[in-house]
């Protein structure tokens, strides 16, 4: 048998097994070791050890725990709560303003965990009965808190693109730096379309009553100081990693820390909130850590087989394919995938391909981490077997059906196409902040 043919027989056999409901590590990790066995003998056996050596020695990997303790200290903690209070406050007065205030949230949430499941967690908890309480279009707040938690695996710190940078073998910090504008310009274009929709259907979002904009000047001012605290975190975690004064993994380890003393020095450290921090904290990195590690594995004997350059020979020499037409065939199936599975699966099953082939057309895979971001949050949104709505579905009130979620999505995903669209043609906006940053 070819090698081609045995590359195409392991890519089915692991398909073929996440589609009958196994988990993502144990199919990866199975097919890779068991291809490897056939394929070398014992000496196989040494391909998922030296991946398992490769792991523990990644230094930067120290930051994934940290960043999502740091999350989930702030969620259980409610300072996530302050902040939606700040919004609620300063942007009521605005026709839509509370959803705006909505994706306002979002952005900091995404900032304080960097999982856009907490991202829709959050919004689903806090905001949605809150705008559906002020006469918000159901419709529309629940396209809303969607496409909010969307931008939780582009705006840093986001895990999925430290699994990224571990699978790419890319600098994590240029990543995140290279997810920041594009994070927050697609949070502007939502922003922009809520604020013209509710000028255009002022019954979509209407504004708060004036009894309750009557607050006290020093009432506003309170909350503008406890909706500010996670941007307070957020400043003195990032910035003296971006002026180079602290290492990716301290400035992780600052957040985590300043995280800690925040909700301490609030009262709400409990210790049912620490132990329920500790617990997921260690759930989700002992998740993502298997999870690398058998897409180290995997993507080793797709090495050893030379599948990449068989694939790249296929579409650049057999099918005259050009490098864009490729990416965009890329980008195509990403979307395709995202009906029936999550963000880190998707990028583990295809990294051994397309990480490799994206580098061999020439293009940067920086730029092109933001663009699998950018493409796996559409294909979550994306009917009918989007991931993303079927969450949405188990965390709304009952008169929010899944007609209702079909329906919301539609103008935020050709807002998020738009997004995209702009980026593949625009790489300066992708690639601007980390190479300033880093060139200096």
């Amino acid at each position: 048998m070819s090698y081609e043919w045995i590359a195409i027989l392991m890519f089915s056999s692991m398909m073929l097994m996440l589609m009958t409901g196994q988990r993502v590590f144990g199919a990866i990790g199975f097919v890779a070791s068991l291809s490897g066995l056939l394929l070398w003998g014992v000496g196989g056996v040494d391909i998922p050890f030296a991946a398992a050596m490769k792991l523990m020695k990644w230094y930067p990997l120290l930051t994934l725990p940290m960043f999502i303790f740091m999350g989930y200290v702030l969620s259980e903690s409610r300072i996530a709560d302050d902040l939606y209070k700040m919004f609620h406050v300063w942007m009521g007065p605005v026709r839509g303003g509370l959803a705006i205030g909505t994706i306002g949230l979002m952005v900091l949430i995404s900032a304080m965990n960097g999982l856009s499941v907490a991202g829709m967690a959050i919004g689903a908890t806090i905001a949605l009965p809150e705008l559906l309480r002020r006469g918000y279009d159901k419709i529309m707040v629940t396209g809303v808190i969607q496409a909010g938690s969307s931008l939780g695996i582009l705006v840093p710190p986001s895990v999925v693109l430290v699994l990224y940078a571990m699978i790419a073998r890319q600098p994590v910090g240029q990543l995140w730096l290279a997810g920041v504008i594009p994070g927050l310009m697609m949070a502007s274009m939502f922003i922009i379309y809520i604020y013209v929709r509710c000028r255009m259907q002022p019954e979509l979002g209407p504004p708060l009553d004036k009894e309750e904009r009557d607050i006290p000047m020093a009432e506003k001012l309170r909350l503008l100081r406890a909706g500010l605290l996670p941007i307070a975190i957020f400043a003195a975690m990032m910035v003296p990693f971006v002026n180079g004064w602290t290492s990716l993994v301290e400035s992780s380890a600052i957040g985590a820390i300043t995280a800690m003393v925040a909700a301490i020095l609030k009262r709400r450290m409990t210790k049912e909130v620490f132990e329920k921090s500790v617990r997921n904290t260690l759930g989700i990195s002992c998740m993502f850590m298997w999870i690398i590690l058998a897409a180290l594995g995997f993507g080793a004997i797709f090495d050893g087989l030379g599948a990449v350059k068989a694939i790249e020979s296929l579409f650049t020499e057999q099918l005259g394919l050009n490098p864009w037409m490729i990416l965009i065939l890329m980008q195509l199936s990403f979307i395709l995938m995202g009906t029936f599975l999550d963000d880190t699966a998707m990028l583990v099953i295809v990294a051994p391909l397309y990480v490799p082939l994206v580098g061999a057309l020439g293009f940067d895979l920086i730029w092109y981490g933001v663009l699998y971001t950018i493409t796996t949050q559409i294909a979550y949104m994306t009917p009918p077997f989007g991931y993303n709505l079927f969450l949405m579905r188990a965390m709304a009130p009952p008169e929010i059906g899944l007609r209702d979620i079909y329906r919301s999505i539609g103008p935020f995903v050709l807002v998020m196409v738009a997004a995209l669209a702009i980026v593949m043609v625009f790489p300066q906006i992708a690639l601007w902040l980390p190479e300033t940053v880093y060139a200096n």
